[in-house]
């Protein structure tokens, strides 16, 4: 599902046409609904073991088909809407909507605040002014040399300490990252982010 999001942004930061962005959403969708039909078979494997569990039967009975009509029965209850507001879903939509409007207030301005400084080149990754830790904007961002992703300086710099002085590994927060070992010195200044946070401020200040 990340990768879906990550195209359908990458289409609309490149200008492509609505059609292709409703693509991916399509997409989302088929994704909200093979999670959903696998977490109810593993909800109806569940219910069925735990009643077996709890009764004295006189023949093995089949499981599969036990299974099969507990599945069918949560099936019949489903709504295509409910994968419309789906976490994953609504989260996308959010996504594509506050990049929408980032692109139109880009092309709204005399000079939107990505091209005020021509020396710099905000990246769809550093549209996102929030710390993965905090979940506030950053003052301070360094990024990581390992895996790329970025955090308000003082936030990380704690959370790897503290990490550390348990003996334990420091995990990147970033949800679905496989960076595992992180030390102090992967971290490295993000000036273009910083210089984006920066004209950011400015522009919601006139």
């Amino acid at each position: 599902m990340d990768i879906a999001t990550s195209v359908a942004l990458d289409l609309l930061e490149t200008g492509c046409e609505s059609t292709d962005v409703n693509a991916m959403e399509t997409v989302m969708l088929e994704y909200a609904s093979m999670e959903r039909d696998l977490n109810q078979y593993i909800h109806a494997v569940e219910k069925i073991v735990k009643k077996l569990k709890h009764e004295q039967a006189e023949h093995v009975p089949d499981l599969l088909g036990l299974v099969k009509e507990k599945y069918d029965a949560l099936q019949r209850k489903n709504v295509e809407d409910d994968l419309k507001r789906s976490e994953r879903f609504v989260k996308f939509k959010e996504q594509v909507r506050d990049m929408r409007q980032q692109i139109q207030q880009n092309q709204e301005g005399d000079e939107g605040y990505v091209n005020v400084d021509e020396d710099i080149a905000v990246t769809q990754s550093q549209l996102n002014f929030t710390c993965p830790i905090t979940q506030l904007e950053m003052k301070n961002p360094v990024k990581n040399k390992v895996c790329g992703h970025t955090y308000d300086k003082d936030a990380i710099e704690n959370m790897i300490l503290a990490r550390h002085q348990k003996k334990k590994k420091a995990t990147c927060p970033k949800v679905g990252c496989g960076h595992t070992n992180m030390q102090i010195s992967d971290l490295v200044p993000d000036i273009t982010l910083k210089r984006a946070i920066e004209i950011h401020k400015q522009k919601s200040q006139r």
